[in-house]
């Protein structure tokens, strides 16, 4: 198999550059491939502020990422339990999709363009169907920021009625971050895109004989989570909602994702995909843990503001006695206590 690329770089004098994948023209053979740019040349205009060095060009397949099928038609690539570096390239959540007769959903979709390109490869190896849509279950940088490839497919983006103003406040910053955790060379191409479905309370996806339904929550891990049922599976991708071996991060309601986390567990469902860990968990059980820290992370809360404790006395004791539980601890507990005391201390 053989696909499209163009190397784009920062500065034709000074690079950085990285070949970047032009979905949508693959072909069997090279000479196929390049009759079909031919037929139409690829639009460049999405790269804004990157320079061409040559023309597009067909090689053969690049880099595919790696997925395990969870169910018929159901697939998930796990992210290393890390924080993005130069080392992962950002690799740290695990994204998904699921293969109907007449479309493939792709469910969230990494830190950077790459890995969407990787991610495009993976579907492509298992169907020649188009890829439809992009649901994205929150706006956290390492779920959304790999979209732009599956957009230039044609797919549609779908998320959070709030994903769009969230992202908007916050993409500068996360981008600029990424940048320095992962280097520019790596994140080259790496852009937000518009949300074209905003999902204010429930909706459906009918991908031909499978249908996915998508449901927004109150604030929770975030402002902005959704979650997507196959119901022909019996699978829930639940986003951050769920954390498995990763430290939960809180970054909405406390309280919030209690309660969520309390109603999704009465659903009746085959397995649950975590946000991070996993890939693929049984339900309810798989909840427990989350549930458990949060409960844990609240209790200690409450305590410490009722004993008149002082913020930056709180975070190093609040929800300590999870820290043998978790991956990542000393990254994010003393941000969740942080939020928590800020959120409980006026409730």
């Amino acid at each position: 198999m053989f696909e499209a690329v163009i190397s784009l770089c920062l500065s034709l004098a000074a690079g950085p550059c990285r070949d970047h994948l032009l979905p949508g023209y693959e072909a069997q053979t090279q000479a196929a491939c390049a009759a079909a740019l031919a037929a139409m040349a690829p639009d460049l205009t999405r790269f804004s502020g990157l320079q061409a060095k040559g023309e597009a060009r067909c090689q053969p397949v690049g880099e595919t990422l790696s997925v395990i099928e969870i169910a018929p038609g159901a697939f998930v690539h796990r992210g290393a339990i890390e924080e993005p570096d130069a080392t992962n390239r950002g690799d740290v959540s695990n994204l998904g999709f699921v293969i109907g007769n007449a479309g493939v959903a792709v469910i969230d979709t990494g830190t950077a363009r790459w890995m969407g390109e990787a991610l495009w490869r993976a579907i492509r190896a298992r169907t020649a169907l188009p890829v439809t849509h992009v649901i994205l279950t929150h706006m956290h940088p390492d779920h959304v920021f790999g979209a732009g490839p599956l957009v230039d497919a044609g797919a549609q983006v779908v998320g959070h009625a709030g994903l769009a103003r969230a992202l908007a406040d916050r993409q500068m910053n996360y981008l600029e971050s990424l940048n320095r955790l992962v280097g520019v060379g790596t994140m080259l191409g790496t852009r937000s895109v518009s949300v074209d479905l905003a999902i204010e309370t429930t909706a459906e996806i009918d991908l031909g004989g499978r249908v996915l339904s998508l449901r927004a929550w109150p604030a929770g891990h975030t402002a902005t989570d959704l979650t997507v049922l196959d119901a022909t599976s019996g699978t829930l991708f639940a986003g951050d909602l769920v954390f498995d071996d990763h430290t939960p991060a809180l970054d909405g309601s406390l309280p919030g994702w209690r309660a969520v986390l309390l109603e999704l567990t009465g659903m009746e469902l085959s397995r649950v995909v975590p946000g991070h860990g996993g890939p693929s968990l049984e339900w309810p059980a798989g909840a427990a843990d989350t549930q458990r820290y949060l409960e844990v992370l609240e209790a200690d809360t409450r305590a410490a503001i009722d004993a008149g404790q002082r913020l930056a006395d709180a975070v190093e004791v609040i929800a300590r006695s999870e820290a043998e539980a978790w991956a990542l601890f000393e990254a994010y507990n003393a941000r969740n206590a942080t939020v928590a005391f800020t959120e409980l201390e006026w409730d």
